[in-house]
C-alpha cells in the first residue's frame, strides 16, 4: 500500500529535504517544519532542529502571525455572500465613531484604508493586549496617515478593525465565530488562538553569536484578528488546499478566486518585484510562476503559506526564531522543486458532449479593425477571444443562456459579447462592449462604425 508521502519521487523528496536543511541551518533556526500539497493532499513533510532526536512534525503548533489576516479575511468574505454586507460599504455604516469609517470594508481588506501600519506604542507584539482594551486603543489619536484608498500600505489595526466588525455582526467574540464557520467545517483541529500542546517556543536568535534568548508570547487582544493565531504545517496544508479551491461549508470557489485578485494599488517597488496584494492575501510573481498566499511573523515564529493555483501545489514553512531563515523564499521554492520535478499531468482532452450550432457557427476568424483575433469555445460552454498572436486583449467569457456572454477576465471582464444578426439570420459582426469584430477587414459587407470606403483596399504608386 502506498502513502501519500510516497507519491513524490525520491529525487524530489532529497531535494526538498535538502532545500529546508539548508534554510534552517543558513538561518540558524532552532527548528523548522515544512509541508508540500499537491492535489488537495498532503505529499510531503520535513523538519530540522537543533535538537538532537527531537524534530518537530507536522502536529507540532507554531504561532503563524499574519496567515491569521487571511482567516480574517475569509470570515468578512463569508458576512458578504450572506449579504449581510457590501465590501463597498464605509466602515462607517457598521462600526461608527472609529475616525477611520470612511474606508470601505473592502479598503480594509487589501490595506489601503490610509490606516497606520501598527498601533500607538508600547510595541503590540511583545506586550499583553490587555493595554489596548478598545478600538481607539488600537488605533490612536490620527488613524488614517494616507488618503483613504489611494496606496497599499500595510495595516495591522486595519485587520483589528475587521476582527471588530465579524463580532459586531456575528454577536460573538471573533475567535469564537472562526471556530465555528471555518476551523470546525475544514477540519483544523490544531488551529487555536492559544498554543496548544505539542507546540514549539519562540526564540531570539543572537545576530552576531549562536545563542538564543526566549521570547514572550502575548495574548493580543484586540490585534488578534491581525496576527493571533497558532497552527500546524498539517493545518496550514488543508487551509492552502480550501484557499486553492474554496469549499462551499465556508467559502465558494469563485469567492477564493476573488481573495486572490490583487485589489490594492502597487507601490513602485512592489511593481518591480512583481508582488501585489487581494483581499486578505498575498499575490506574487517569481520565478515565472503567480504565487499567492500569506506570510507570517511575531517575536519567535515565522511563516509562510504559498499556493501556485496553476501547478495544483502548495507549501508551508514554518520557523521558531524571530528573524533568520526568508520562509518566503523557502515556500516558494519547494512550489517551485516539485512544479519542475514532477510537472502536473493534464487531463486528457476529450470532445465536448454537446455543442449548439448557433455558437459553433462562430467561432473562428474574426477581425477588430486590422487585428486578427479567435474565438473558440471551451468546455464550460462559453468562448474566449483574444488575438491570434502576441500579446493584447484576452478574455473568457460566461454564457449567458440568452445568446450572450459576459467577460469573466482581461480587458473585457464584466463586458457583454453578442452576436449580431441580419433579417436573414447570417452573423454581421460581434459586438463586444461598442466594438465591432467582423470576419474580413472592414469587410464592406458588415455594419462597420464610420462605414468602409467605397472604392476598397488599394496600392499607393
Amino acid at each position: 500500500m502506498t502513502t501519500p508521502q510516497d507519491e513524490l519521487l525520491p529525487g524530489t523528496r532529497r531535494a526538498l529535504l535538502h532545500r529546508i536543511a539548508v534554510a534552517q541551518r543558513e538561518g540558524r533556526a532552532p527548528s523548522l517544519v515544512a509541508a508540500v500539497v499537491r492535489g488537495g493532499e498532503t505529499v510531503w513533510t520535513g523538519a530540522r532542529t537543533s535538537v538532537d532526536g527531537h524534530a518537530p512534525d507536522a502536529n507540532v503548533q507554531y504561532r503563524i502571525g499574519s496567515i491569521t489576516k487571511t482567516f480574517t479575511a475569509v470570515l468578512v468574505m463569508r458576512l458578504r455572500d450572506e449579504g449581510l454586507l457590501d465590501l463597498v460599504d464605509p466602515l462607517e455604516k457598521y462600526l461608527p465613531g472609529t475616525g477611520a469609517g470612511e474606508a470601505t470594508i473592502a479598503e480594509l481588506l487589501a490595506h489601503t484604508g490610509g490606516l497606520a501600519a501598527e498601533s500607538p506604542a508600547p510595541w503590540w507584539e511583545r506586550t499583553p493586549g490587555s493595554l489596548r482594551p478598545e478600538l481607539a486603543d488600537v488605533l490612536g489619536e490620527r488613524p488614517l496617515l494616507h488618503p483613504v484608498g489611494r496606496r497599499h500600505h500595510y495595516s495591522n489595526p486595519g485587520y483589528s478593525i475587521l476582527g471588530a466588525l465579524v463580532e459586531e455582526l456575528r454577536g460573538a467574540p471573533w475567535e469564537d465565530v472562526l471556530r465555528r464557520e471555518v476551523l470546525e467545517p475544514l477540519g483544523l483541529e490544531r488551529t487555536s488562538g492559544q498554543p496548544q500542546a505539542p507546540h514549539a517556543g519562540g526564540w531570539a536568535v543572537h545576530p552576531w553569536a549562536d545563542v538564543l534568548l526566549p521570547e514572550p508570547s502575548e495574548d493580543l487582544g484586540r490585534m488578534a484578528a491581525a496576527g493571533q493565531l497558532w497552527s500546524t504545517a498539517g493545518d496550514l496544508a488543508r487551509f492552502a488546499t480550501f484557499l486553492a479551491a474554496g469549499d462551499d461549508r465556508v467559502l465558494s470557489a469563485a469567492s477564493v478566486a476573488e481573495m486572490r485578485m490583487p485589489a490594492a494599488p502597487a507601490e513602485p517597488d512592489d511593481v518591480a518585484a512583481g508582488s501585489a496584494y487581494g483581499l486578505g492575501m498575498q499575490v506574487q510573481y517569481r520565478d515565472s510562476r503567480l504565487l499567492v498566499g500569506h506570510g507570517g511573523s511575531l517575536p519567535g515564529f515565522l511563516a509562510s503559506l504559498t499556493i501556485s493555483v496553476a501547478d495544483d501545489l502548495a507549501a508551508v514553512v514554518l520557523a521558531n526564531c524571530t528573524s533568520g531563515p526568508l520562509v518566503s523564499e523557502v515556500a516558494g521554492d519547494l512550489v517551485k522543486i516539485v512544479a519542475e520535478a514532477e510537472p502536473r499531468i493534464p487531463e486528457p482532452w476529450r470532445p465536448l458532449p454537446e455543442v449548439d450550432r448557433s455558437v459553433l457557427e462562430l467561432a473562428g476568424q474574426w477581425y477588430w479593425g486590422t487585428a486578427p483575433y479567435a474565438l473558440r469555445l471551451s468546455v464550460d460552454g462559453g468562448v474566449s477571444l483574444g488575438p491570434l498572436a502576441g500579446a493584447g486583449r484576452r478574455s473568457r467569457f460566461r454564457a449567458n443562456g440568452d445568446g450572450t456572454w459576459t467577460g469573466l477576465d482581461g480587458y473585457f471582464a464584466g463586458e457583454l459579447l453578442r452576436a449580431v444578426r441580419r433579417p436573414n439570420g447570417a452573423v454581421d459582426h460581434l459586438d463586444l462592449g461598442s466594438f465591432v469584430f467582423v470576419r474580413q477587414p472592414y469587410d464592406e459587407g458588415a455594419s462597420v462604425p464610420g462605414g468602409v470606403d467605397p472604392e476598397g483596399w488599394r496600392g499607393i504608386r
